[in-house]
């Protein structure tokens, strides 16, 4: 870490370009991450025609490089010093209006934009424990790099394990926030299929199960990446409907959520991760046969 720290202070614009570099590399050197990325952008529809499908793929490789160069910034420099990248926020009225309320917050942010800045900006902006939900990046080494990064200002760590959860659920009931993304694929009997652009995804149901209990202000948010490395802008939105309590019915109001945020910054959404992906052990979605794919859902 320590060996790591000098590199943190470059410049914002110099990460960004040098991750636009490393996004058209990985591009380049792993047909699987192309194929995945291509595929789930087409399958989106968000492009309204060819040229702008061409012009979203384009940004979005170079936006996947921005987003895996950022982290080493952001989980190193101060905690202020990551908040001032931001420049501009939208909606933060409906956080002043969360902390006047004296309800636990949730902020759920996508896979989109600077996913650590807006974490770390949250928990300089509000005046109590913000605890994030984690899942071990698949390099080892990259954990206790996250975990410190986050453990920082009013920020806590929360592994994606059942202690993990037990953090959230306490943290709530104390009346603080927490902060998960919410489109990683659940484990097997954590979930429930719901549409997500047009296209069965298994979806995670801790939310609306954390929220019954505790009755959160709910609010989706992420860090637009601003262009020429000039910083991050903060959006922040309540939902458009309440969870109801049904798995699936409240699964299709999350998606629709998370699609409501991506469609604002659309290059900026990790398109190659395998959201449609079936976890071991889940069941298949209604209708569907084991080895035939399912059809998309009609609007």
């Amino acid at each position: 870490m320590l060996l790591l720290k000098p590199f943190a202070y470059l410049p914002l614009w110099l990460f960004h370009g040098l991750g636009a570099l490393l996004g058209w590399l990985a591009w380049l050197l792993s047909p699987r991450y192309r194929q995945r990325l291509a595929a789930n952008l087409q399958q989106s529809g968000i492009a309204q025609n060819g040229a702008d499908y061409k012009r979203l793929h384009r940004l979005s490789v170079s936006a996947h490089g921005m987003g895996a160069l950022e982290l080493l910034p952001a989980w190193l420099r101060t905690p202020k010093q990551v908040a001032d990248w931001v420049k501009e926020r939208e909606g933060w009225e409906h956080v002043e209006a969360a902390l006047q309320s004296g309800r636990p917050m949730m902020f759920v942010s996508p896979h989109l934009g600077g996913i650590e800045v807006c974490g770390v900006y949250i928990s300089t902006q509000i005046p109590c424990v913000l605890a994030a939900l984690y899942r071990p990046p698949k390099l080892k080494w990259l954990e206790p790099l996250m975990v410190t990064g986050r453990n920082r200002a009013n920020g806590r760590a929360a592994p994606a394990n059942a202690s993990g959860v037990k953090i959230l659920l306490r943290t709530l009931k104390d009346k603080q926030a927490i902060y998960v993304l919410p489109d990683q694929a659940p484990g097997a009997g954590e979930g429930a299929w719901a549409p997500f652009f047009g296209k069965l995804a298994y979806t995670m149901t801790l939310l609306p199960r954390l929220s019954k209990s505790t009755q959160p202000v709910i609010l989706m948010c992420f860090a637009e990446r601003l262009s020429w490395g000039r910083g991050f802008k903060m959006h922040f939105a309540p939902l458009d409907e309440a969870f109801g309590g049904d798995a699936q019915a409240d699964a299709a109001i999350l998606n629709r959520n998370v699609e409501r945020m991506i469609r604002r910054a659309p290059s900026q959404y990790l398109w190659s991760y395998n959201r449609y992906k079936r976890p071991a052990g889940a069941p298949l979605p209604d209708g569907e046969v084991e080895g035939v794919p399912h059809e998309k859902p009609k609007p």
